[in-house]
Formats: C-alpha cells, structure tokens, sequence
C-alpha cells in the first residue's frame, strides 16, 4: 500500500485499520471554501464531495450530517425525520471540542466523542464520494456504503439546493 502523501490522520489510520480501500486528494485550503471550493481545485463534481457538519439538537447533543457540498441541510425536514424537536449547526468552537477535528478539517471518521451520524440518502447512490480526511486541505475519496459499515450512518433526506 502506498504511503501517504499527506501525513496519517485519525481518520485514515482508522480507514487502514479497517481495510477500507481510499484514494488521496490533497488541496490548497481556503478558508471558508467548504467543498464548493475544493471540488472545483480538484476538477469534482460538489455533488461528490461530501461535507461533515457537526449540529447539535434541542438538548446540545452533537450529531453529524453528510450532505452533498452543493447542498443544504434542512434542519426541519432533518429533526422531522429522527424525532428531535430543533437541530442546529454547533458554534466552530464547540464543533472543534466534539469532532476532535478542527472546522474546514473535519472527518467523520475516528471523531473525538461518538456521535449518531445521518447521511443524505443520495449519497450513498453515488459510486464513490470525496469526503474529509481528518485536515484541512485534504479530502480522501472512498465507497459511500463505508459510511453506513463504520459510521453506522442513516439514511435521510434533508437536501435543499444551495
């Protein structure tokens, strides 16, 4: 297997661990870029990429979203649908203590606190989707089913167009 170009992340040490096959995408960060920004340095479709967002419900427990980087999440239609009364984004600094990650970093992979984890239902339609690597400016691309199989990840449908 080759080494990485990137140096080893929670993340990608707990995909090695698990066998779970995954390419490397390194890019040059841009602070408030999100996944818009890094598929298009990339030459992806933000359809693909996936964005992390850490929330948190009506009582400040975190949750984790993955949506589509073209995409919105309807914290409505989200609440609606896992029986919670509100969700809302976590502040940068509470998403950072929960994730273990920092924001614009953040993978859903081997965070610091176990999480529930929902993930659009398209998504995992996809063949392959680019998704944190545990560091800005690094995405690493794999099988959305890896999602489900580690993450235990639920499907939902929460995407409004951005």
């Amino acid at each position: 297997m080759r080494r990485s170009q990137v140096s080893e992340t929670p993340a990608t040490a707990l995909l090695r661990q698990q066998g779970v096959s995954f390419t490397e995408h390194p890019y040059v960060y841009l602070e408030h870029g999100g996944a818009q920004h890094s598929a298009q340095v990339l030459g992806m479709d933000p359809f693909t990429v996936v964005k992390t967002l850490i929330m948190q419900d009506q009582d400040a427990k975190p949750l984790v979203v993955l949506m589509h980087g073209n995409r919105k999440v309807s914290t409505k239609n989200l609440a609606r649908q896992v029986g919670l009364k509100s969700i809302v984004p976590c502040a940068p600094e509470v998403a950072n203590r929960h994730s273990g990650y920092l924001v614009g970093g953040t993978s859903p992979f081997a965070t610091r606190r176990t999480m529930p984890v929902f993930i659009e239902e398209t998504i995992l339609a996809l063949p392959r989707i680019c998704i944190n690597g545990g560091r800005r400016g690094y995405l690493v691309g794999l099988d959305p089913q890896v999602c489900v199989q580690l993450l235990g990840a639920k499907p939902v449908n929460c995407a409004l167009a951005e």
